[in-house]
């Protein structure tokens, strides 16, 4: 395994301990409880978590910033552009030399790394799902192949059959996450003209996804809150955190398949995420004036049940992963995505 050592990189005179700098600068300025929870980790893993994490939350900016499509798509192509040459050993900007090490010390594979951008580059083109597994889809391209990538980096002991059940709990965990995120930007999404929130489900509570965008872009901040606290949006959001809180539970056990020595980070990530969730109830579902955040003292309660968690999750992990139904998706890297009832 590479260490962290400080001798200046043979092409540009930087440093590696300059380059995992910058990448932890932008964990600290985007993450504050995988912040915290990273201190869990042996130093090179952190390490390799940091370079991930920035590569992920740089290719997610481009399509972030107000910047017409045809620019972000653009920078996006060229980052990817950016990506194969520091995969092929030119890396060219301290997120790619430190993405580069990552790879070659934690044997992460290039496909995920490739899934993640063409799942990024999906909100460069008109925002709507119709259905639950399509949105499925769709967080597994940006989250779940994050957590494929923190897996390898983290750790497996075990043979290939426990490697795949684990990166199919990481990839259900991704999932979870993703959807928590959705539910929780719901105004500031569409505000950028997105609403992620599936067709059908919005239809079975009497809603529309006119009626979200129009909430939150409204000059009005009160048909927001109307909408907020209409019946209908209640029993959605309600509808839709029950989903998400029972596919962390899906996806939890996997944690206890991970080198003992990245367990309580792991733990404390997907804890503090879902945190989120009851935030969001906490703000009676408004998540059109504001983003629901878990406060200081919520933090530190997930960071201490995860230091006192003894390192094991509380449910036996299934053998061949979490019970969920699979299909075949050409148009994924790895072609296995969860198929969500």
């Amino acid at each position: 395994m590479a260490s962290a050592d400080v001798a200046p990189d043979a092409m540009t005179g930087e440093t590696p301990r300059e380059d995992a700098a910058f990448c932890e600068q932008v964990v600290r300025a985007h993450a504050r409880t995988f912040t915290y929870a990273s201190y869990f980790l042996p130093a090179a893993k952190r390490r390799a978590a940091f370079a991930l994490y920035a590569f992920c939350r740089l290719a997610d900016d481009m399509v972030d910033e107000e910047t017409a499509d045809a620019t972000a798509a653009r920078r996006l192509a060229e980052y990817d552009r950016g990506l194969a040459l520091a995969l092929s050993g030119r890396p060219a900007s301290p997120v790619f030399r430190e993405l580069s090490w990552a790879v070659r010390s934690y044997g992460v594979p290039v496909s995920v790394l490739h899934e993640l951008v063409q799942g990024v580059a999906r909100d460069l083109r008109p925002v709507r799902y119709e259905s639950w597994p399509e949105l499925a889809r769709y967080c597994e391209g940006v989250a779940s192949t994050v957590g494929e990538m923190c897996t390898y980096v983290f750790g497996v002991p075990g043979g290939p059959d426990v490697r795949r059940a684990a990166l199919r709990y990481a990839r259900a965990l991704g999932v979870a996450m993703q959807l928590t995120n959705i539910l929780r930007d719901v105004g500031e999404d569409a505000r950028r003209g997105r609403c992620y929130l599936p067709d059908e489900d919005l239809e079975r509570f009497g809603l529309t996804r006119e009626e979200v965008l129009a909430a939150a872009q409204h000059a009005d901040p009160r048909r927001g809150a109307r909408l907020a606290s209409d019946r209908r949006w209640r029993r959605f959001m309600e509808f839709e955190i029950q989903r998400a809180r029972a596919t962390y539970e899906t996806a939890m056990p996997g944690i206890a398949l991970l080198e003992r020595d990245t367990r309580r980070c792991a733990s404390a990530c997907a804890w503090g995420y879902a945190g989120i969730l009851g935030a969001i109830e906490q703000r009676s579902f408004d998540t059109f004036s504001g983003r629901a955040r878990v406060g200081t003292l919520g933090r530190i309660s997930v960071l201490w049940e995860a230091w006192h968690s003894d390192d094991r999750a509380e449910v036996a992990p299934l053998r061949g992963g979490p019970a969920l139904e699979w299909e075949t998706a050409p148009e994924t890297a790895n072609d296995e995505v969860l198929r969500w009832a």
